[in-house]
């Protein structure tokens, strides 16, 4: 089997589980990793059985590798996926897509005019227990799909991430954070947005980090905490959303549901890849646990890249592509832009609603 070369440019937190899992797909060859801090991507590399380590300048002049995976900071997204494009690979990033409209627009045309591809985080739709939710729609089990809630509301990063920061400054909060794996589930699901109306606030001017190694530093914070909103689909549905950082108390509120004319879906937490899928009918008295349809259930983050990479391999569509991307950065910057102006704000993009997953991208 061809195999398609890889490199990681960024080997922070989250870099572990995509060397892990990278490495289980047989059309994928993680050959490098690359990070500011080059002793990072050394202990990177060791632990994971990478073949080299290097900075990042030296990885994107290897003319071996075929695709960079960004696992780089929000603010650094755009300029990585630029410069891998113009050093002619394909990339493949953690979400955010890019933190600006501006610069979520200059990757897709830089990737076209490089005639390369563009995928994106979050891929956690493509796992077993949104794709089990996805067939039960695409079946009739709920009838015409009505209406939809998502709730993503927590305490806050201070409490458990070991520098935080950044989720509190520009590109991130509860919307740039975790936004992109609600929205990107619900268009999975339901098909692109037209139309959003939004209300955020800063709840608090500065937050205290309370984990470690950094307890009792304060964050000044730039971006709203608390945003509520509702979306108008291009199908009809009509979605709310809540995101927050400001529930010190926790909430008992489910992850997502799906409203149709024939029975209500409760979708699992899409932050994941398991389930569990909950579906209750029109003459039923309670819900019922629908076992999962699809084999990925696990922390299966990579999902995306071996999809991608077969359309690169192969040919053919991939489903974490960058106009579904794009189009959810635009529809997390148009809860704040409704906020700000009082209106509703109009889509200018649209998307596909990515193809069910039909085929084991194991074999």
């Amino acid at each position: 089997m061809k195999k398609l070369k890889i490199g990681i440019i960024g080997c922070g937190n989250i870099s572990s589980i995509y060397m892990e899992n990278c490495q289980k797909f047989p059309h994928l060859e993680l050959i490098a990793c690359a990070d500011l801090d080059v002793s990072r991507a050394q202990l990177q590399a060791e632990k994971f059985g990478v073949p080299r380590a290097c900075s990042v300048e030296e990885l994107l002049s290897d003319p071996a590798i075929e695709l960079v995976i960004n696992l780089t900071i929000p603010k650094a997204h755009a300029s990585v996926c630029i410069q891998a494009l113009e050093a002619g690979k394909h990339v493949y990033t953690e979400k955010p897509l890019a933190v600006t409209r501006e610069e979520g627009k200059q990757i897709l045309e830089t990737a076209k005019k490089h005639n390369l591809l563009v995928g994106s985080a979050p891929d956690t739709f493509l796992g077993a227990g949104i794709q089990t939710a996805i067939n039960l729609i695409e079946q009739g089990e709920i009838g015409i799909p009505i209406g939809a809630s998502a709730f993503m509301i927590c305490r806050g990063h201070e409490h458990w991430h070991p520098d935080p920061a950044f989720y509190y400054d520009i590109g991130g909060g509860p919307m740039f954070d975790m936004g992109p794996y609600y929205l990107t589930a619900l268009v999975a699901l339901l098909g692109p947005i037209k139309r959003i109306s939004g209300s955020t606030r800063i709840s608090y001017q500065e937050r205290t980090v309370l984990s470690t190694p950094k307890a009792g530093t304060k964050i000044e914070v730039s971006t709203p905490t608390h945003i509520s909103g509702v979306i108008d689909f291009a199908s009809g549905v009509i979605g709310s959303i809540t995101t927050s950082f400001d529930a010190f108390g926790g909430t008992s509120l489910p992850p997502i549901e799906i409203y149709g004319s024939e029975g209500t879906l409760l979708v699992p937490d899409p932050n994941t890849f398991g389930g569990p899928v909950k579906i209750r009918k029109r003459d039923e008295n309670e819900f019922k646990e629908v076992p999962l349809a699809y084999g990925y259930s696990q922390n299966n983050r990579g999902l995306g890249v071996a999809d991608m990479a077969r359309a690169i391999l192969e040919g053919g569509k991939y489903r974490a592509n960058s106009e579904l991307a794009y189009h959810v950065l635009e529809a997390m910057h148009g809860f704040h832009d409704s906020s700000d102006s009082g209106k509703h704000y109009i889509m200018d993009s649209t998307c596909e609603r990515p193809e069910s997953v039909t085929l084991e991208l194991q074999a």
